[in-house]
C-alpha cells in the first residue's frame, strides 16, 4: 500500500542514507552526516522519531542499538514528491517546467539527450 508521506529536506537526507544501505544505527548516520550537517545524536534521534510517526522509517533493536530501516519505497516516495512539486510550482505542467528550465540555460546538451531519449522510449511504449 502506498504512503502519502512529505518529507523535508533534512529527512531526505536521513532517507537517502536509509535507502542507500539499511539497517543502520543513529551512531552510524551522525558519523555519515557529520561533515555534511553537523548533526548530533540528539537532533538525529527526534527527526527519526518525526518518521516514524509519519511512517516512513521503522527500527528494530539490535544487541546494542536501534537498526533503523525505511519503510517507505525511494521510488513511490521521489514520484509523489515530484508530482506535488509540479502542480505547486507549474500547476501541474511539465511542458512549463522544461520550458523555465530552457529559457534559464539549466538544461545542458547531456540533459536535453536525455530527455529526448526519454520521449522517445514513452513515445514508442504509447503506441503500442
Amino acid at each position: 500500500m502506498s504512503k502519502n508521506i512529505s518529507l523535508s529536506d533534512g529527512e531526505w537526507k536521513l532517507m537517502s542514507l536509509l535507502w542507500e544501505k539499511s539497517p543502520r544505527t543513529i551512531a552510524e548516520m551522525v558519523s555519515e552526516l557529520k561533515t555534511d550537517t553537523g548533526w548530533n545524536k540528539s537532533t538525529i534521534f527526534v527527526m527519526l522519531t518525526r518518521m516514524e510517526e509519519k511512517g516512513a522509517v521503522r527500527f528494530e533493536e539490535g544487541a546494542r542499538a536501534r537498526q533503523y530501516y525505511p519503510a517507505i519505497k525511494k521510488s513511490e516516495t521521489a514520484a509523489k514528491e515530484t508530482e506535488s512539486f509540479l502542480k505547486k510550482v507549474y500547476n501541474g505542467s511539465l511542458g512549463l517546467m522544461v520550458a523555465s528550465m530552457a529559457c534559464q540555460k539549466a538544461l545542458r546538451k547531456q540533459d536535453i539527450e536525455e530527455l529526448y531519449e526519454i520521449l522517445r522510449k514513452a513515445e514508442e511504449e504509447a503506441s503500442q
